[in-house]
């Protein structure tokens, strides 16, 4: 079984955070590849403009300098026109990659250096320009028959009186020059690919040189807030990320120096103070068995007797606290009765409790209880401190409860109080050391710190929070492993 981890009554859940490397990583890629992106589409379109402008220009002042040979040496006759314009589509060089068309007025094609055309009548843009404005025209699209694209230009045949006889015209393939271009474009996005690849990687290095110092500075950090003070980190590097590490390093030193003065500060107060302490509780009992001394003079024994004996607690907690921070805190480990422990502790300090008018209500667990591994003396500490909140701060209710029973390998212990509760901002720290919060009561803070060591030592958990059923007041609930087989073999 899996003992469910709560802070302030809700789970408590580990978030995955994208982090620095993440942000990184998205702000250089996605600003590379927008470069990249705009640099390859401004190519395209230079290389598109280019190619396509030279196969207009080239068009263009071919279709020019036939047209002016035609006008000037070439019959001015209509029938002349085009019996030259037959030979000299007869003897059309370029044929294989031109197609050269002569077109009557009636923008009909009269004449085809590839024949299938001649007949049609193509009804372009560049053929109304040359025949109605007697301007070369020029036009881009697909071709009629073979649907590919195609560019033509149509230089108009002037007669000597400057009447339009028909037009010349001249059609390439595009194919050829968009298959350059395409690869071309093909190439540029290759060339982008590589940049936005050498940009990952050297991003995926840079960062990993900036996140993984963070990283084991925050790992540090925390093993210096759970407790680990003095440890250091390695300093890798000569720059601010080294600076971070030298003053990291730096707190870690004086806090461990800061913790050790005040651990040995309470360690010898704590030591000078009991031994006045066990005088003033002594000689208060014997005081308290002089039959002279009635009325308020009693009234102020028993005070002295009862507040001595809290500042005894006082003490104890803090030799305790002292003993787990410098590492002679032990555990004496044997199987017990852990149901038989907590009812000695019951019996033993609710007799106190009545005559403070507080009730422990407890039953006595249906079933046996499994036995476990444990220190019988300090599970007993763990019980007493805990009743001792209890009946502290539930006062008010006038009474507290306990329950014991087991499941799925734990023995689990419930201590409940009827008081105000615990502000739930104030549940996640309930056990540190020195934590008090907003209450008011007396103390020290440190006894749930202690109780708290005592039960991850038995490698069990301690839980605190508030109750959910509406009566209000807390529940401190410790698990606490049952023995396994192999441990039955000690």
């Amino acid at each position: 079984m899996q003992i469910p981890v709560k802070e302030g009554g809700t789970h408590v859940k580990r978030k995955r955070l994208q982090g620095l490397k993440g942000r990184w990583m998205q702000t250089s890629v996605l600003m590379t590849c927008g470069i990249v992106i705009l640099g390859v589409v401004l190519f395209t379109l230079g290389v598109f403009s280019y190619y396509r402008s030279a196969v207009l220009t080239g068009l263009t002042a071919k279709a020019q300098s036939a047209s002016e040979f035609f006008t000037t040496y070439v019959s001015q006759t209509y029938a002349e026109y085009y019996k030259s314009a037959y030979r000299y589509t007869e003897s059309f060089e370029d044929k294989d990659v031109l197609e050269l068309q002569f077109i009557n007025t009636r923008g009909v094609v009269e004449v085809s250096s590839y024949g299938i055309t001649a007949g049609t009548s193509p009804g372009t843009p560049d053929i109304t320009e040359a025949l109605q404005n007697k301007i070369v025209g020029s036009w881009t699209g697909k071709s009629s028959s073979t649907g590919e694209p195609v560019m033509a230009v149509t230089a108009p045949l002037l007669s000597s009186d400057d009447t339009v006889v028909g037009a010349m015209r001249y059609i390439t393939s595009l194919k050829t020059v968009n298959a350059q271009i395409w690869h071309a474009s093909a190439v540029a996005a290759g060339v982008g690919l590589l940049i936005i690849l050498a940009v990952v990687i050297s991003s995926f290095y840079f960062i990993r040189t900036v996140t993984e110092p963070i990283v084991e500075v925050t790992a540090l950090a925390r093993r210096i807030a759970s407790g680990s003070y003095g440890i250091q980190a390695e300093k890798k590097y000569n720059d601010e990320i080294g600076d971070l590490i030298d003053a990291v390093n730096e707190m870690s030193v004086k806090i461990g120096e800061s913790e050790k003065t005040q651990t040995e500060f309470i360690s010898s107060v704590s030591h000078e103070l009991r031994t006045p302490l066990t005088a003033i509780t002594g000689w208060a009992e014997t005081l308290t068995y002089d039959d002279a001394i009635t009325g308020d003079s009693r009234r102020g024994i028993q005070i002295i007797s009862k507040e001595s004996g809290r500042l005894t607690k006082m003490v104890e907690d803090l030799l305790e606290f002292t003993r787990i921070q410098d590492g002679r805190f032990n555990l004496n480990l044997q199987k017990m009765d852990v149901a038989a422990e907590l009812e000695d502790a019951i019996f033993t300090y609710g007799e106190l409790l009545r005559q403070e008018g507080i009730t422990v209500e407890y039953e006595p667990p249906a079933r046996e209880i499994p036995l476990i591994l444990g220190d019988s003396e300090r599970l007993k500490q763990v019980f007493l401190n805990i009743m001792d909140n209890a009946a502290k701060y539930g006062r008010a209710a006038g009474r507290f409860t306990v329950t014991i029973g087991a499941t799925a390998g734990w023995v689990v212990i419930r201590f409940r109080d009827y008081g105000p509760g615990i502000p739930e901002n104030e549940l996640p720290f309930v056990k540190r050391k020195f934590y008090k919060g907003s209450s008011k009561q007396r103390g020290s803070g440190i006894g749930l710190s202690v109780c708290d060591e005592i039960i991850t030592r038995h490698k069990g958990r301690l839980i605190i929070e508030n109750n959910s059923d509406g009566k209000g007041g807390v529940a401190v609930t410790v698990y606490l492993p049952v023995i396994n087989e192999e441990e039955l073999k000690i």
